[in-house]
C-alpha cells in the first residue's frame, strides 16, 4: 500500500487515532488531524507528533475531507457520523486502523471478538504463547494499536488482536490467521443501529480467511450457527454445556480436546483459576487456537494455571463485615450481567446502571428472580432501565454508584456479595469502565 504523498485525513485524536497519524506520517503521507474535542483534550501522545511538517489539523466538518484520497476514523466514530458519510458520497476510500496496520504486518494475526471476554482470551493467549517460547504483541482493542507495532522492527512470531465490532466495520482485505468468535449477545445497537447489523459486522473476521487459517467457534451460541456456508477455513467448535466430536468440550472431570486426527486431550479443569462458566469458554478458545499454533499441551497447562484474570472482570474487591464485594465495571451489556450473576451461588446485591446502549433489561427478569435479593440501579439510565426489571426481586434507586455502594452496604447481611456489574457503559459520570471500577473499589476500600 503506497502512502508517500497521499493527503490522509484521520478522525479522532485518542491513542488509536494519534497512532494511526504518526504512522502515516512518517511513511510519507500528508497527515491532516481533527477531534470533536479541543486540542487540550486530545490524547497526551499527540504533542510527541504535533510539530512535525506532515501534520496539520483539521476543522471537525466535511472541510477536513478537501484533497483528501483516505480516511481512517478512530474506533469510537460511528458509521453515519456525517464526515465519514460524506467521504463515502466523495467515494473516498476509508479503512480502519486495523486495516490499515495489516497492510504492513507480516506476522499471522490471531484476532479475537465477542461481546464479552475478548480482553481475557486475547491476554490469554498471549502469555500461552510466551510460555510456549514464541515472540508475542498482543494489540488491538486491547490497548496497544496495530499499528503501533506496523511501524517497529516487527520481531513477533504472533499478533494477539482484540478486534472490535467498531474496527471490523472498515475492514477491506483484513484476514487473521486465527479468528476466534466468542458469542454474540445484544450490544452497540446505539452504534451500529441494529443488531442485526452489529452481528453483520462482527462475521466479518471471518471473510477473508483461506483454507489454511482456522476459525473457532461457539456451539452454543445461536447467532453463529449459519456460519458455515461463508467459512472458507477449518473450524474449531467449542461447548461449555455439551460433549463435542470433534471440539472442545467439558467432560465428567476434563476439560477435553476431541480431534478427528489424533486422539484426545485432557485437561484439568482444576487449571482454571477464573471464576465463572465463560470463563472456561475463554480458556477452551485459548486452547483451540494455541494448538493451532504449535504451543504444546503442557506450555498450555502451565500458563493457564498462572493466569488469574484481569481487573475489573468479576475480580474480588474486598470484604467488610461478611459481606464480599465484586467488581465487574466491565460487564458493559445484559449478556454480561447474566454471566456475572451466574458466577455466585450466594445472595446477591447487583448495582445496576450508567449509560444505557440500548439493552434489552427485560431479559434479566428470570435470572434477578433467581439470583439477586435486591437491585440498586445508579446513574443517568436508572429510571429508563426500572420498568424493564419487573417485580422479580426488589429494586431501589441511587443517583450515584457511591449512592449505590453505600446502600447496599447498609442492606446487606453477613454471607451476601455485592457485584457491581452495570450493564451500561461508564460515560455518564466516568471516562470508561476502568475509571468507574477503581471508583468502585475506593469505596468499598473506605467503607
Amino acid at each position: 500500500m503506497r502512502l508517500a504523498d497521499r493527503k490522509i485525513a484521520v478522525i479522532g485524536m485518542g491513542k488509536t487515532g494519534v497512532a494511526a497519524a504518526a504512522f502515516l506520517g512518517r511513511n510519507g503521507a500528508a497527515v491532516v488531524a481533527v477531534d470533536e474535542k479541543p486540542r487540550v483534550r486530545w490524547s497526551g501522545e499527540f504533542e510527541q507528533i504535533a510539530h512535525q511538517p506532515w501534520l496539520a489539523v483539521g476543522r471537525y466538518d466535511e472541510t477536513c475531507l478537501d484533497g483528501v484520497d483516505l480516511v481512517v476514523p478512530s474506533p469510537g466514530i460511528p458509521p453515519h457520523h456525517p464526515i465519514l458519510t460524506a467521504a463515502q458520497q466523495k467515494k473516498i476510500s476509508i479503512l480502519s486502523e486495523i486495516e490499515l496496520a495489516y497492510r504492513f504486518i507480516r506476522a499471522p494475526i490471531i484476532a479475537v471478538t465477542g461481546t464479552n471476554g475478548k480482553t481475557t482470551t486475547a491476554t490469554l493467549l498471549g502469555k500461552i504463547l510466551a510460555q510456549a517460547g514464541k515472540k508475542v504483541f498482543v494489540g488491538g482493542n486491547i490497548g496497544n494499536p496495530l499499528v503501533e507495532y506496523a511501524g517497529t522492527a516487527q520481531t513477533a512470531d504472533f499478533i494477539v488482536a482484540e478486534i472490535s465490532s467498531f474496527q471490523l466495520q472498515w475492514i477491506e482485505s483484513f484476514r487473521p490467521h486465527v479468528a476466534v468468535l466468542l458469542n454474540i449477545t445484544c450490544d452497540h445497537v446505539n452504534y451500529h443501529g441494529s443488531f442485526e447489523e452489529y452481528r453483520r459486522i462482527k462475521r466479518r473476521i471471518f471473510e477473508n480467511q483461506r483454507e489454511n487459517d482456522l476459525a473457532v467457534l461457539n456451539a452454543e451460541d445461536p447467532h453463529q450457527e449459519s456460519l458455515d456456508a461463508s467459512i472458507r477455513t477449518a473450524v474449531v467448535r467449542f461447548s461449555s454445556v455439551r460433549p463435542l466430536r470433534p471440539g472442545l468440550s467439558v467432560q465428567e472431570d476434563s476439560l477435553v480436546y476431541s480431534r478427528p486426527d489424533a486422539s484426545d486431550e485432557r485437561y484439568p479443569p482444576g487449571m482454571i483459576a477464573l471464576p465463572g462458566l465463560h470463563n472456561t469458554e475463554n480458556v477452551m478458545a485459548a486452547v483451540a487456537t494455541a494448538r493451532f499454533c504449535g504451543c504444546s499441551k503442557e506450555s498450555i497447562v502451565e500458563a493457564v494455571s498462572q493466569f488469574r484474570g484481569l481487573s475489573h472482570r468479576i475480580e474480588f474487591t474486598g470484604e467488610k463485615r461478611g459481606v464480599a464485594f465484586y467488581d465487574d465495571s466491565k460487564g458493559t451489556n445484559v449478556d454480561a450481567v447474566v454471566r456475572a450473576l451466574q458466577t455466585f451461588s450466594s445472595p446477591v446485591i447487583l448495582l445496576l446502571g450508567g449509560r444505557d446502549k440500548d439493552g434489552n433489561f427485560d431479559t434479566l427478569q428470570s435470572m434477578l428472580a433467581d439470583k439477586t435479593k435486591q437491585v440498586i440501579l445508579f446513574g443517568e439510565a436508572r429510571d429508563q432501565i426500572e420498568p424493564q426489571l419487573g417485580r422479580t426481586t426488589p429494586i431501589a434507586k441511587e443517583e450515584t454508584l457511591k449512592a449505590a455502594v453505600l446502600r447496599a452496604y447498609q442492606d446487606a447481611k453477613p454471607g451476601d456479595i455485592v457485584l457491581l456489574s452495570p450493564g451500561c457503559a461508564s460515560f455518564d459520570a466516568f471516562a470508561d469502565y476502568r475509571e468507574r471500577g477503581n471508583h468502585f473499589k475506593e469505596v468499598v476500600r473506605n467503607l
